[in-house]
């Protein structure tokens, strides 16, 4: 009877087991991604007017910071991807990320609450606007710092661990086809987020603008806070999947084998590379990678010779290496270059932050007579113009354009960010043709030394330049996440996820080394970039990024023509193989 009753209550664990993740997990996940990115949206989004009017920073050196801090922040997923993928988990490193980015938000608080952490108003110094001390300056670094570190823990494994408990079950294999979901996780997921940046692109910058800094970082801060206690509410109620050793430490095996080989002769037949289910089964749960033609050098790694095997039958892996491994590396690789195609697209669109908003402050922002719309709530109209083609692609596009290329999504991810990379130059271009028109406006008012008037020209002739941004943004940003989620290996995907924010972090630092190159370029020959827009020459910056954009949609092009996607092996009944290409969805 004992014996039943541990039997019963084995099996009353696995069924509960079995329950784990699915569609009731996605509030929980869905919930922290929101209030997490409310809070980032609510400082980061007006972080150009707190520089600049609070902390009295030059308009270029603030700019600079933003980029910097962006860049910074989307670096440090990589190191969390890596994290959660080697030893921790994607559940911790997330749980880690969102205390540490509360500590963040915590400080910027403090910073804007406390009067000795900022400098005092111009109106009280007698020389003008006194500039925020080094001390004061520190303060607003160790916060930044903090937050970043906090999106190191959660961009890169949210929407891996999201995308989990719709594929998978308790025990990492995927769910069968009626089990999954029939709509696009990573569009739910970006529509999401737009949400959160509008709400915080309107209710918080209002409060920022006409209340105080306080209770406009304030309020960002209570979000963090009920982030963190939104995601580990869901703990019981997660598919878990345990981390599958760090995936550097094998990449580097696979090219430690491969160099040590490398005077060997590859062999014409892929069959007699080294093989090993076994080995490879707690990294190929949806199926092991299959051998491609492409960087055959690496298949060195998998020729096994002399040498290559302990005593007790094991490889010794810095010698020798599955054929699942070196497609791992593989896969990486081919994937590299259109990676770096989308960093440009960062760099295009970072101006959006800085200067339009400093193109918004000096235009006619009336709404009513008693109401001027904040000039960061510009970036409303990104994100309704998102939310609006998220809604329109996935419900109706997808199926007109499935009628017309029999692909089960339309069009591909990588089709769809090619799309977006054009609508993204054409934003950039009504956005230099609207500085032309402004500064025109601002000369024939005679205002060109009069930064801080108002030029007669309403504030919404910028709408067209975001809400194209918008559009670009709803087809590049969930293209390439679901083709970095694809096609990564499946032990890889956090880190793929990073490289997503990598791309916004590379993207940063550029924008910051483009503005520095124009700034110090433009010096002689009438500088480009300065605090008095009316006199600067925006405009040609802006064309100057159209520029280097067409150049990159080329490369782009060439880089897609000679992709291979990855082709998977998936065991179907007993003893029955089938190989998958896992973007078409086609068995071949």
């Amino acid at each position: 009877m004992a014996e039943d009753g541990r039997v019963e209550a084995t099996d009353a664990v696995e069924n509960k087991a079995k329950q784990n993740g699915g569609f009731r997990t996605m509030p929980f996940i869905l919930a922290n991604d929101f209030c997490d990115r409310l809070a980032n949206v609510g400082f980061s989004s007006n972080l150009i007017s707190y520089l600049t009017l609070e902390l009295h920073l030059p308009l270029v050196e603030a700019s600079n910071t933003i980029t910097n801090f962006n860049g910074t922040a989307n670096l440090t997923p990589l190191i969390g991807g890596l994290i959660a993928d080697s030893w921790a988990g994607r559940f911790w490193t997330i749980t880690f990320g969102s205390v540490m980015y509360q500590l963040g938000m915590v400080f910027l608080t403090l910073s804007a609450l406390l009067p000795s952490l900022r400098p005092p108003a111009c109106a009280t110094t007698a020389t003008g606007c006194q500039r925020a001390s080094s001390s004061q300056i520190a303060v607003l670094y160790l916060s930044l710092l903090c937050t970043s570190i906090g999106t190191g823990g959660t961009r890169p494994c949210i929407m891996a661990f999201g995308a989990d408990q719709l594929e998978l079950d308790a025990h990492g294999r995927p769910r069968g086809d009626d089990a999954k979901p029939k709509w696009s996780f990573f569009n739910i997921y970006f529509f999401g987020i737009e949400l959160a940046k509008l709400t915080a692109a309107t209710a918080v910058v209002y409060v920022q603008e006409n209340v105080g800094w306080g209770w406009g970082l304030g309020i960002p801060t209570i979000t963090m806070l009920a982030a963190v206690v939104a995601f580990v509410s869901g703990y019981s109620m997660y598919v878990k999947m345990p981390p599958g050793g760090s995936p550097l430490l094998r990449l580097a095996q696979v090219t430690a084998a491969a160099f040590k080989k490398r005077r060997a002769a590859t062999p014409d037949d892929p069959g007699v590379l080294y093989q090993d289910k076994e080995l490879d089964a707690g990294i190929s749960t949806t199926g092991r990678l299959l051998h491609t033609d492409q960087l055959r050098f690496l298949d060195k790694a998998a020729i096994v010779t002399d040498g290559d095997m302990l005593p007790s039958g094991e490889p010794k892996l810095w010698r020798l290496s599955t054929v699942h491994r070196v497609e791992e590396l593989k896969s990486i690789t081919r994937m590299l270059p259109i990676w770096a195609a989308t960093i440009l697209l960062v760099t295009s669109g970072s101006h959006n932050s800085s200067f339009a908003i400093q193109q918004a402050r000096s235009m006619d922002r009336d709404i009513t007579p008693r109401f001027k719309i904040p000039p960061a709530s510009m970036l409303i109209f990104t994100n309704i113009t998102m939310l609006c083609t998220l809604t329109f692609y996935d419900r109706v596009l997808v199926r007109l354009l499935r009628r017309c290329t029999g692909h089960p999504t339309g069009i591909t991810h990588l089709q769809r960010t090619g799309v977006g990379m054009a609508f993204a130059v054409l934003a950039n271009a009504v956005a230099a043709v609207v500085e032309r028109r402004r500064k025109a406006v601002a000369a024939a008012s005679g205002l060109l030394d009069a930064p801080k008037a108002t030029v007669p020209m309403s504030v919404f002739w910028l709408v067209p330049q975001y809400a194209i941004h918008g559009v670009a943004d709803a087809f590049m940003d969930v293209g390439r996440m679901e083709f970095l989620y694809d096609q990564a290996p499946e032990s890889l995907r956090s880190t793929a996820a990073a490289l997503y924010w990598l791309t916004n972090s590379v993207g940063s630092y550029l924008g910051t080394l483009l503005v520095t190159i124009v700034h110090d370029k433009t010096r002689r020959s009438g500088q480009w970039l300065q605090d008095n827009l009316n006199r600067g020459k925006l405009d040609n910056y802006y064309w100057l990024v159209v520029a280097l954009q067409v150049l990159n949609l080329v490369y782009y092009y060439v880089c897609v023509r000679y992709y291979t996607f990855k082709p998977l092996e998936t065991a179907v009944g007993d003893d029955k193989e089938v190989e998958l290409d896992h973007v078409n969805g086609n068995a071949s």
